[in-house]
């Protein structure tokens, strides 16, 4: 199991890594890195150390909720072009 979650753990921190930066390019990539967030959650847990996957979980909620507030300001700008 250990060999396992050694993957997966990689698994989850490298999309992290290569979606940090262009997430700021739209919410596509926003929306990778919540999800590459909530795998280090739940990897972080599985190995056992809940407090950093409790923090990992936050940070997958913020990068949402950027997300979501991304997507309500663009369909309000493209509502307001004639």
């Amino acid at each position: 199991m250990n060999g396992g979650l050694t993957i997966f753990g990689a698994a989850a921190v490298a999309p992290m890594l290569t979606f940090y930066e262009p997430e700021r390019c739209g919410g596509d990539f926003m929306v990778a890195f919540a999800g590459a967030r909530f795998a280090s959650s739940v990897h972080r847990s599985l190995a056992g150390t809940w407090p950093f996957g409790v923090i990992e979980v936050v940070w997958a909620g913020v990068a949402a909720r950027r997300w979501a507030t991304a997507k309500t300001v663009a369909a309000t700008a493209q509502a307001r072009v004639p």
